[in-house]
């Protein structure tokens, strides 16, 4: 009898049946905590630079890997991802029963849920620009004529729902995500005349401030 893994893996992204990303996430998690263990045990060893250069390159870069994939999971699974950087801030930074907000400020670092953003909305605007792959720019339209004042302020059309019993199923997919977060965002960001360099700093500085 044939056995078929309810997991598959697609360039070292772990995807479930349900595109819940539990696997994946439980396989971040346990990779990064064992990494910043094994770190903190030489951190004495190390300069502060060489010790966040070592995290940046290999927590931080995990962290942000995919992570487009990982827009519409749940709170409990972000918030695993939130205590790997927390936990990373804090060794970089030494910092301890502080709050984590001014740590990561410091480092100028976003926390997870504005990382995921961040990546989708600088996603869409080279969507915007032509500047990414055809196949991730065509569902990126503008909304109906029948709205123009949608159509001037560069609003993208939201797909519709699917008829599936995983809500989760279509809320990660980039062309329904996407959109979202690119509405979301005030007019001067969204302007069609806006470089990527610009987009990417003002884009930073808005959500630092959320």
């Amino acid at each position: 009898m044939v056995s078929f893994s309810t997991v598959v893996n697609n360039l070292d992204v772990l995807l479930d049946s349900q595109l819940t990303m539990t696997n994946q996430i439980a396989a971040l998690s346990r990779f990064c905590f064992f990494y910043l263990r094994k770190l903190r045990s030489i951190k004495q060893s190390l300069t502060p630079q060489a010790t966040r250069t070592l995290v940046q390159a290999s927590v931080s870069s995990r962290l942000d890997s995919c992570n487009c994939l990982l827009a519409g999971v749940n709170n409990q699974l972000l918030d695993k991802l939130q205590r790997i950087q927390n936990a990373a801030a804090r060794l970089v930074t030494g910092a301890r029963s502080e709050h984590i907000t001014p740590v990561l400020r410091h480092l100028h670092w976003l926390p997870i849920r504005q990382r995921i953003s961040f990546k989708t909305a600088v996603l869409v605007c080279r969507c915007q620009h032509g500047m990414t792959q055809q196949y991730l720019c065509e569902p990126m339209s503008a909304r109906s004529s029948r709205r123009l004042r949608s159509v001037s302020s560069s609003l993208l059309a939201v797909p519709a729902r699917t008829r599936t019993n995983y809500e989760q199923t279509t809320a990660i997919l980039f062309a329904v995500y996407g959109p979202r977060v690119w509405n979301s965002l005030p007019d001067e960001l969204r302007s069609p005349d806006i470089t990527l360099i610009t987009f990417r700093n003002k884009l930073k500085s808005l959500l630092f401030n959320m």
